[in-house]
């Protein structure tokens, strides 16, 4: 149904408002990365920085620990993706395909699962590290992020493979692939774009986690990025700029992630979150 002119501009006018609202942090982030100390520090705010410098960028480039901490960050945020979506697929594929007892049990608790937050798992999670022995590890920080992501990504493609015909797969049975080839050459295919949505939202989940990797990670040397960012704030006096400029830096990898798959991100969004 066509909407009215009057109907238009109101909707046009909210979404500009919108986005301006959830826009200019972000541009004031950016802009103020490029400001001079005494600029940042001023009372007055310029939309438009009076000079550009990148001070604030040397300086955060420089801080000790940068390029381990960045490794470190992607080691365990890109082995959480790809753990937590095979491990979902895994799980989600019986599900969806097979009927067994307690499989509706099982589902509510991958939903409860999701829905528990996850300071309460610190404290478990951090007496178990120590009995076994895995304080201070990557590994042990990277199983730790893909559980964090694995309810979300395993509810996720089990929708998404509900929403796909079972009779494609037994057509391709009847053609005389196996249950893994009707699998492999079939459904597989037709779950990239959720395995895109939900990877996207692993990366940002683990990308951003901050708790965990303070608490397990005691060595400077195995901390991540987020850990990293809070060392701009001292006891004494907090590097505005520094952590401004930090932050640019710390969104680039996300912001490179997320235009490499986001043209099967809007569909895998809508696709395995309906049917279930």
């Amino acid at each position: 149904m066509r909407k009215s002119l009057p109907q238009r501009i109101a909707l046009n006018t909210v979404g500009v408002v919108g986005a301006i609202l959830f826009g200019f942090p972000t541009y004031w982030l950016i802009t103020t990365a490029f400001k001079t100390p005494g600029e940042v520090l001023s009372p007055r705010y310029d939309l438009i920085p009076l000079s550009i410098t990148f001070e604030n960028f040397t300086s955060a480039l420089s801080k000790p620990g940068f390029t381990t901490f960045l490794t470190n960050s992607l080691i365990v945020t890109l082995g959480a993706v790809v753990t937590a979506l095979i491990a979902g697929v895994l799980a989600a594929v019986p599900l969806a395909r097979m009927k067994f007892r307690g499989r509706k049990g099982f589902l509510f608790l991958v939903l409860v699962a999701q829905l528990a937050p996850i300071e309460a798992l610190l404290i478990p999670l951090y007496l178990l590290m120590r009995d076994a022995g895995l304080l201070n590890q990557l590994p042990s920080l990277l199983l730790v992020y893909m559980a964090l992501t694995l309810p979300f990504t395993c509810w996720m493609l089990y929708g998404f493979v509900n929403g796909i015909p079972i009779e494609l797969e037994e057509a391709a049975m009847i053609d005389g692939c196996g249950r893994w080839g009707a699998f492999r050459r079939v459904t597989l295919p037709l779950l990239g774009p959720a395995l895109v949505a939900t990877s996207v939202f692993s990366f940002i989940t683990a990308w951003n986690e901050f708790l965990f990797a303070l608490v397990l990670m005691r060595d400077q040397d195995m901390q991540t990025i987020p850990v990293w960012l809070a060392t701009f704030r001292t006891a004494f006096a907090v590097d505005w700029g520094g952590i401004m400029a930090a932050s640019v830096i710390y969104a680039v990898p996300a912001l490179i992630f997320f235009l490499i798959v986001q043209r099967k991100l809007v569909s895998g969004l809508t696709a395995g979150a309906v049917k279930g």
